[in-house]
């Protein structure tokens, strides 16, 4: 059995999906997630990632584990104390989806620093391990439906500076692959889409998605500096905007990683759109 973690965020449930289809089967574990959420045959497990007590029951009988980082959520509980529930109860293997801040960002505590911390403990925790450090996600996209639902326009700062943003589903390609498969152990992928592509161009490409032009606006960064601040810690603003604006050249590259894993190459920002065009369709 595979246990997914923050099985209702965008990666997650994306790899819920694919292992249920495969028939492999899953245990799929986020703070609120209802059997409604899950495809036929998933069993669905309220668990918190900050109580390992919690998390015992949903580990029993399970063979690895499909682990995101949390963020500042699984600051609040020792890595090592969730990961020797995940042994206690069986894993052997376990998949981390953590980030590519670790690498490019070491110096920031919100982006580098806790998602390091964790990484150390998978790799200390005697399990088999596979780390999984994506960039900026297709999806992040959805912060415009509201705005393209509403007057069909969307508004970014810096939108002509391109990164590759990499699709939720190949993410959960790659994962469901380490879990599944021998010769990924020890190994840490970075996973990008197959081009930089910039607001402005996510913004087109959402209109062709939805057969209408959407228009896009540029926002100063103190506009958005204030936009984010109302749902985003300040240092996390900070460096965000640190990234979208002046990325480095690690966070502009484009890596192999997605295509030496499944033999194709990652999906662009544009099949993305097409797929959840109806999200901005309103």
């Amino acid at each position: 059995m595979i246990v997914v973690t923050g099985a209702t965020g965008n990666a997650g449930r994306e790899l819920v999906r694919v292992l249920a289809a495969a028939g492999e089967p899953v245990t799929a574990t986020s703070r609120n997630i209802s059997d409604a959420e899950v495809p036929d045959g998933v069993r669905a497990v309220r668990a918190d990632l900050t109580d390992a007590e919690s998390l015992r029951p949903v580990f029993d009988g399970a063979d690895a584990l499909f682990l995101q980082n949390g963020g500042a959520s699984l600051s609040l509980l020792s890595p090592s104390d969730l990961l020797d529930a995940a042994k206690a109860g069986g894993v052997g293997r376990v998949v981390l989806l953590s980030s590519q801040g670790v690498a490019t960002r070491p110096e920031s505590e919100s982006h580098g620093g806790l998602a390091r911390a964790v990484e150390d403990a998978v790799r200390e925790s005697g399990l088999e391990w596979t780390i999984l450090r994506p960039g900026g996600f297709h999806s992040n996209a959805f912060a415009w439906v509201e705005p393209v639902r509403a007057h069909r326009t969307v508004a970014a700062p810096f939108g002509d500076v391109g990164l590759p943003t990499v699709d939720p589903a190949d993410i959960a390609e790659v994962a469901a692959v380490a879990l599944r498969e021998d010769g990924h152990v020890g190994a840490v992928y970075e996973l990008t889409g197959p081009a930089p592509t910039t607001p402005r161009e996510r913004a087109e490409a959402i209109g062709a998605a939805l057969g209408e032009p959407v228009r896009f606006t540029e926002q100063s960064r103190d506009e958005a500096r204030a936009q984010m601040l109302v749902f985003m810690p300040e240092p996390v603003v900070d460096t965000t905007l640190a990234i979208l604006g002046d990325p480095t050249p690690a966070e502009l590259r484009v890596s192999p990683d997605v295509e030496r894993v499944l033999g194709r190459t990652p999906r662009p920002f544009a099949n993305w759109a097409r797929r959840h065009a109806a999200a901005f369709r309103g």
